[in-house]
């Protein structure tokens, strides 16, 4: 399903376009969230994983988009998005401490470095936020190529563009977010 297809099925009908988008990417989505959930998570779990990234989907996407492409690369980026964060909320939440134990504070060792940790986690926030305001589909050519270790070839395909034009767009991504970044003091 096209960009444009979808568009047009959503003006005719919202329930005709959210039931085409599910049928077209429902085992789509369902093996990513399953993928990246199975170790963790129950069945009902991922199935309200999927559900959500559905929902994202249906009001998150730009209606006024001329994008013409398959949209199987903004589906699945945001439903790996969607499962990272998931991921991430569940095995925070099962990760807590009881109070029951004394084990947890033995965990918790003199050696580890509280404030390292939390300057990672701020920059690898901070890097995660400025990337996705670099807009689509610069910040999954982005993802793709340095966090899956993608090449352009197979981001090419994933987003129905020349594999020319994602070297194109990965090396003028990188250099706004070099300026991005470096306007708040982080060098890459």
């Amino acid at each position: 399903m096209t960009g444009n297809e979808y568009c047009a099925l959503h003006r005719q009908s919202a329930d005709k376009a959210y039931n085409a988008l599910f049928e077209n990417y429902c085992d789509y989505v369902y093996a990513i969230v399953f993928n990246k959930l199975r170790s963790i998570a129950s069945r009902e779990d991922i199935e309200e994983c999927v559900s959500d990234i559905f929902a994202d989907i249906f009001f998150g996407y730009d209606l006024n988009s001329s994008y013409n492409g398959d949209m199987k690369g903004y589906v699945g980026t945001v439903a790996k998005r969607r499962a990272i964060n998931a991921y991430h909320s569940l095995t925070a939440r099962s990760g807590h401490f009881s109070g029951e134990s004394d084990d947890y504070l033995a965990a918790v060792s003199s050696d580890s470095d509280i404030e390292a940790d939390h300057d990672k986690e701020e920059t690898r926030t901070l890097l995660l936020r400025t990337i996705n305001e670099l807009g689509e589909p610069d910040s999954t050519i982005i993802l793709q190529k340095y966090y899956y270790d993608r090449t352009s070839g197979e981001i090419a395909e994933l987003l129905s563009m020349k594999a020319s034009a994602v070297r194109m767009r990965a090396a003028r991504a990188l250099d706004k977010l070099k300026t991005s970044l470096s306007a708040v003091g982080i060098t890459l």
